[in-house]
């Protein structure tokens, strides 16, 4: 009796947590995307919205797994070609694919029960569109339901591009305030907000293997789906671009027509002996670029001054995953998540990947401009 009030007397000693270890998924252990997200939260407390992103991207991943099933099966239950026959249009004037038609259906209905998303912003779509109030919340997710879509005939990566934004009810309005309804006014400021207001984003690939690579702002993780037990399991923790790269990939097609800056370095590019890389679809180049360093872009030239990559939907969200994996994004003259979007579609000149690549780049604009 005596030892065991000694022993409720005596002083509790507070030991140090051990240090946070590199989670390692295994078979019989996986590291799910859900208990990814979890495990994050409980060891950042600062990043409150990270409770959030356990409804949001349960969301999201059933979306990702619904749209990598109707891709790979599309040539068999006649999901290739266009909508409609051919003559079905998206706001920027692009012909629709079916598939482009139906992911984006896909996506927006798994966000729309999360019961966390407030406004839904597409590049299909030509206004963003505000969730019932039975099921909002306080996030507005802006999204490229799949992008690449052209590759689709030829069975070529495609992938889907998605960046959040908390409401913080602060945006500006334009001179279009006059012209829309209040619900519309509320999808409009709420979505109009810069790249660094983000708090997640992330894009999923639909290739030999399907991959969602995904950032919280505390860096930047890789998910790979398991189709035995049909989850996201982490593949690649804390991804990292090199700072230096060999691989340049843009549509040299355009060249003729870019200014002489990069007119001068993709020439250089040749001469260093660099490879170039171009497929054709923003996810899988990013995807290379974030795996083996390099270079990627969509600059402006004469016939597209602002390029043909939309901010919101593209140019934000790959410019939050580039940064936080160390890597730099820049029109050329301008970090791309500084941008004030004057317009839901608004399109910008995109320059991203290894920091020493992107540098040598900004570095010569800026002495041009001196």
């Amino acid at each position: 009796a005596a030892a065991c009030g000694r022993r409720a007397g005596a002083a509790v000693r507070m030991v140090a947590a051990p240090a946070r270890s590199k989670p390692v998924s295994s078979d019989v252990s996986p590291v799910t995307l859900t208990r990814f997200i979890i495990e994050e939260g409980m060891a950042n407390a600062d990043l409150s919205h990270l409770k959030d992103m356990e409804n949001l991207m349960a969301a999201i991943q059933l979306a990702c797994k619904k749209i990598a099933s109707l891709v790979s099966r599309a040539g068999i239950t006649n999901l290739t070609g266009l909508e409609s026959g051919g003559g079905a249009v998206n706001v920027q004037g692009e012909e629709q694919k079916k598939l482009d038609v139906l992911s984006n259906e896909v996506l927006k209905n798994a966000l729309r029960f999360s019961g966390k998303m407030g406004v839904m912003a597409s590049e299909e779509e030509d206004k963003p569109v505000l969730v019932e109030e039975t099921f909002s919340g306080n996030y507005i997710c802006v999204f490229d339901p799949l992008d690449g879509s052209s590759n689709i005939d030829a069975g070529i990566a495609t992938g889907t591009i998605f960046g959040i934004f908390e409401d913080n009810g602060q945006c500006l309005t334009q001179d279009w305030e006059d012209e829309i309804d209040e619900a519309e006014m509320q999808c409009m400021t709420a979505t109009m907000q810069p790249g660094k207001n983000l708090v997640a984003a992330g894009y999923c690939m639909y290739s030999s293997s399907t991959n969602l690579v995904v950032t919280f702002g505390d860096g930047v993780h890789g998910f790979t789906l398991d189709p035995s037990i049909g989850e996201f399991v982490l593949t690649n923790h804390d991804m990292k671009i090199p700072e230096d790269g060999k691989i340049y990939s843009f549509n040299e097609a355009n060249q003729p027509n870019w200014d002489p800056v990069l007119q001068k370095f993709i020439a250089e590019y040749k001469t260093r002996g660099y490879s170039s890389r171009y497929i054709g679809s923003m996810v899988a180049d990013v995807h290379r670029t974030i795996m083996y360093g390099g270079i990627f872009g969509y600059p402006g030239d004469k016939k597209n001054p602002n390029g043909k990559l939309r901010l919101l939907y593209e140019g934000a969200p790959m410019s939050f995953l580039i940064e936080q994996a160390g890597g730099i994004s820049t029109t050329g003259t301008e970090r791309v998540m500084d941008i004030e979007p004057k317009s839901v579609h608004q399109r910008v000149p995109v320059i991203l990947g290894s920091k020493n690549m992107v540098q040598e780049i900004v570095d010569a604009y800026k002495s041009q401009s001196n």
